[in-house]
């Protein structure tokens, strides 16, 4: 079995969190973790549980492609992953993953009020994140 990649949507209150499979071909959300004091070790417990080998992050970046904000925090929080986790860490743009997510559960005929909840967008924009950077490496 191949090593596997963690993709991340970092929001102020909820981190979507998804996996790929063993041959980095697919990714599939895993779980919504508060975001709190708590968030990095409970990432690195998943990164144990998944074998981990590389973190995807998702950048905020605005309509020009640039950083922003929100895109700083994301960097801190970054920084404090890399300092604890000691894992390749890349950055992927982010941008319209929300709406992608919207979109992706209404077309899988899930009912309103899941879609509405927010951890079920954070959960599918994190796999959109990791999704796009397998699909960028020809996985």
């Amino acid at each position: 079995m191949g090593k596997r990649l963690l993709g991340i949507d970092y929001g102020s209150k909820r981190v979507g969190i998804a996996v790929s499979d063993p041959l980095n071909i697919i990714a599939r959300g895993v779980t919504v973790i508060p975001n709190s004091e708590k968030l990095i070790g409970e990432i690195k417990r998943i990164a144990g549980e998944f074998d981990i080998e590389k973190i995807v992050v998702g950048i905020p970046l605005n309509l020009k492609g640039q950083k922003g904000s929100k895109a700083e925090e994301v960097e801190e929080f970054i920084r404090a992953l890399e300092a604890e986790l000691g894992i390749e860490i890349v950055r992927q743009d982010e941008r319209f993953t929300t709406m992608e997510a919207h979109r992706t559960l209404r077309d899988m005929n899930v009912g309103k009020s899941k879609r509405r909840s927010r951890g079920t967008i954070d959960e599918m924009a994190s796999a959109l994140i990791l999704q796009g950077y397998l699909d960028r490496q020809g996985g």
